[in-house]
């Protein structure tokens, strides 16, 4: 028989062994190491506690992403609390500011309004131009990534040169695009395009909330 054949038998007879149990300790394989041979059934442990290793290995992965979700999914709620309680335009962005820059760690943050009943002297309400207002309003999910949009750029002023990665997150009445939220930082690897957005839309959803309560 040809060695094609032996494990097609095998294949088409899992059982062959349980059957045969004394063939096991008698048949013999090369370490995985290298050196002397060593059972079939030796080499069966050594494969499955390989195979252990790996996946508590991924087990101990998944668990230190349960752990991060867990974390962010406090800090939208302690968000989330304070953008309900709050009482005017000012406050919903002081308590986006404060909990985007100490609870989230961005160093960054801009967020810019516009179609907006309300009208306040703030840098929150400056003009934006109509090309930025239709490019957010193409935008179907917030975009993370190098920006080189100048417009967006220079909310940032004299910081604007030092930031690697953003996050543009259009805010949405409806289907309509009102608004802005931008975050920057100096790492590159804070906002990346292949980066999952669940957790940034989500906050994309509570500002467009909170601020429409004020701005109609």
């Amino acid at each position: 028989m040809h060695a094609q054949e032996v494990a097609q038998f095998l294949q088409d007879n899992p059982d062959f062994f349980e059957q045969n149990p004394e063939l096991l300790e008698q048949l013999t394989v090369p370490h995985v190491t290298g050196g002397q041979a060593i059972s079939l059934t030796e080499r069966q442990v050594s494969t499955l506690r390989d195979k252990l290793q790996q996946v508590q290995g991924k087990l101990v992965e998944l668990v230190g992403f349960g752990e991060e979700n867990d974390a962010i999914s406090e800090k939208v709620h302690r968000m989330t609390i304070d953008l309900l309680i709050s009482e005017s335009f000012e406050s919903v962005s002081q308590a986006l500011y404060t909990h985007l820059i100490e609870d989230f760690a961005v160093p960054h943050v801009q967020l810019r309004i516009w179609n907006s009943i309300l009208k306040r002297p703030l840098p929150e309400f400056c003009e934006a131009s109509e090309a930025l207002r239709i490019e957010a309003g193409e935008l179907p999910r917030p975009y993370c990534g190098p920006v080189h949009n100048e417009e967006v750029r220079a909310w940032f002023g004299d910081n604007a040169d030092a930031l690697q990665s953003w996050a543009l997150i259009p805010l949405r009445r409806d289907a309509q695009v009102f608004g802005m939220l931008a975050l920057g930082s100096e790492d590159a690897q804070r906002f990346f395009p292949e980066m999952g957005t669940l957790y940034v839309e989500r906050i994309g959803d509570l500002v467009s909330a909170g601020v429409l309560r004020y701005v109609g």
